[in-house]
């Protein structure tokens, strides 16, 4: 079981460390990290980048969680009853890999269109719940982040309605959600206080090449 768990975990992590919105950012010299929130995930992408970078950055790091799943449920340990149990722990790597990114200082995104991914290989029920929840959050509130914060909860929620008494999946769906509330620490102080960011507000974004003539003609 231990080496299984070690194999999805690694797989799960290589994958996410497919930093999806700094590659998108870097094909159009501009390093997100240094706008915005500094993550590298989609919402950042919506705000330093624009719509068509966000959605490549959104679908791309769903992908990078999915594909890893599949491979572990459907490929590797197809023939094993704990499939899912396996294919949850690949998510969480991919989650990590994510958020952690060894080759960005460890500094990477949040998780949330990562959580996607991992909601929609682990049951498409649930999956279509979140998805049509967030949305009406968000465009009740304009709040990606409580939109993303209640989805993690429902998930958790699930986890434990349609899998009583699976105490290891409960408890692996609970570290998704520490996560979660953890990336988004600085998010909930701001929704507290009313001052999180809305859908829409934009970021003043300069090229490399721009950041580069502006400190030339300064010198």
């Amino acid at each position: 079981m231990i080496w299984r768990i070690a194999i999805c975990l690694i797989l799960g992590y290589a994958f996410g460390c497919i930093s999806t919105g700094y590659i998108v950012g870097k094909t159009q010299k501009v390093d997100i990290r240094k706008y915005g929130s500094g993550n590298v995930g989609t919402t950042n992408a919506l705000r330093t980048l624009g719509v068509k970078a966000a959605i490549i950055t959104l679908f791309g790091d769903i992908l990078k969680c999915a594909i890893p799943v599949v491979l572990i449920k459907f490929v590797f340990f197809k023939d094993l009853p704990e499939q899912d149990l396996f294919g949850l722990y690949t998510a969480l790597g991919a989650v990590l890999g994510h958020t952690f990114p060894f080759y960005l200082n460890f500094k990477g995104g949040k998780g949330i269109a990562v959580l996607v991914g991992t909601i929609l290989t682990f049951d498409w029920r649930i999956f279509l719940i979140c998805v049509a929840t967030f949305f009406v959050i968000a465009l009740i509130t304009r709040y990606v982040s409580l939109g993303s914060l209640v989805m993690e909860v429902l998930f958790v929620i699930w986890v434990a309605v349609t899998r009583p008494g699976d105490w290891h999946m409960l408890a692996l769906s609970l570290v998704f959600a520490v996560l979660a509330f953890y990336t988004h620490r600085e998010n909930i102080k701001r929704l507290l206080s009313g001052t999180e960011n809305k859908i829409g507000q934009k970021v003043k974004v300069k090229t490399e090449e721009e950041k580069q003539a502006e400190e030339d003609s300064a010198s």
